[in-house]
């Protein structure tokens, strides 16, 4: 079986789909089989992309960021899709490809059989938290592109339910698949956390937000917590925000600067991924207040890395860290604020919910995403011994 993955999420700094993406594939092709998985668009053009990518854009004058930008600078994108979308079809009509694997929600139209993973569904629940043009692009093309697959990928039970029940998908044309996390978020020694403190020029102790700053992720209410903590609270253990401004994060940038920088609050930025298990593993918790998820990789990232969580009760986020943090409701502003008071002068406030957070994290591995994937892709084509694909129960 040849198979090819559309691998543009993974080439520019990776975020959440284009970490998943990478993973996939690598975890895919170090399961041994005769089967070959190919990352579009190679290496090569993808070395050369991502470079492309990677480089800074210089600074939008204030009404192109108010506005959109000039009409060209839409129409030049609007071609470089099109463009891309052609050359993604040459390759899997020319490529002698059995199944095609888009893991970025809208597949390109080919003509082979297709799989489709869909991550969530807050560009329709929520279209409010998302560029206008992204949400335009999905009612164009999402809900055909999902019909019109031949199986589709979820990666949490929650996801699979409004799949379902949303858009009248028959059970058996969707199968959740767990992300996993990488073999590098593990306890780190201590030499590894101090480095990186140096390195980040962060305190030794720090309350943890990771991810893009956007509408969904509410770190709004974050932030509003923070500052109505006790000084004395503040100074022990700050706010760290490790992920860039997002879409809309105009509010939360405004506080930022306007109130919580000058309480103590810490903005990194984007964060390297060889950084990250030990700023998990410095960190006194992490603070995960998201409204909707459809997975929520730090959570459990933080548990390999034997730490603490407090998260909200988003359906996806509760599924996944099965009973190993303290759950708030996102609009709790009064229990973010306790909890994160109560981390701040007590050091062994989350032991309960850290007990078997690393075994429990443990179920969450590429290699068991990659069987189960595989086992996917069998099915769709209807070859090898594929063991019948059911939803996956965690451990708690």
């Amino acid at each position: 079986m040849r198979v090819i993955i559309n691998g543009v999420s993974a080439l520019k700094p990776k975020t959440g789909v284009g970490h998943t993406t990478a993973n996939l594939h690598r975890g895919l092709a170090a399961l041994g089989t005769a089967d070959r998985f190919w990352l579009y668009p190679g290496d090569l053009v993808g070395r050369v992309a991502a470079r492309v990518l990677r480089r800074p854009s210089p600074p939008a004058p204030p009404r192109a960021a108010a506005g959109g930008g000039p009409a060209w600078r839409g129409v030049l994108t609007d071609l470089a899709k099109a463009a891309y979308r052609e050359h993604f079809r040459t390759a899997a009509r020319w490529g002698n490809f059995d199944l095609y694997h888009e893991p970025n929600f809208v597949p390109v139209r080919t003509h082979l059989p297709t799989v489709v993973t869909v991550h969530d569904l807050s560009v329709l629940l929520h279209p409010e938290w998302h560029p206008a043009d992204r949400v335009a692009f999905h009612e164009r093309h999402f809900r055909r592109g999902v019909m019109g697959a031949d199986h589709v990928v979820v990666v949490s039970e929650s996801v699979r339910g409004e799949m379902i029940d949303l858009l009248g998908l028959s059970p058996d044309r969707v199968t959740t698949v767990h992300n996993g996390i990488g073999g590098q978020f593990r306890p780190q020694p201590a030499t590894a956390i101090a480095a990186t403190r140096r390195k980040l020029g962060l305190p030794p102790r720090y309350l943890l937000a990771v991810g893009t700053i956007e509408p969904r992720k509410n770190i709004h209410t974050l932030l509003r917590a923070f500052c109505a903590l006790p000084v004395e609270a503040r100074a022990a253990c700050p706010l760290v925000l490790a992920g860039g401004w997002g879409w809309k994060s105009g509010p939360e940038r405004d506080l930022f600067e306007t109130e919580a920088r000058h309480r103590g609050a810490i903005h990194l930025g984007y964060v390297d991924d060889a950084d990250l298990p030990s700023l998990y593993a410095g960190a006194a918790a992490l603070l995960y207040p998201s409204f909707y998820e459809g997975f929520g990789l730090p959570p459990v990232e933080m548990l390999a890395c034997g730490g603490g969580v407090i998260a909200s009760t988003a359906a996806a986020v509760w599924e996944v860290v099965g009973g190993h943090a303290l759950l708030l409701a996102p609009h709790d502003l009064d229990g973010w604020r306790d909890a994160m008071r109560r981390v701040a002068t007590g050091a062994d406030f989350l032991d309960e919910f850290r007990r078997g957070g690393e075994m429990h994290a443990g179920q969450f591995t590429w290699d068991l995403a990659a069987r189960r994937t595989l086992g996917v892709y069998r099915q769709v084509l209807g070859v090898g011994a594929a063991q019948p694909i059911t939803s996956p129960r965690l451990a708690a």
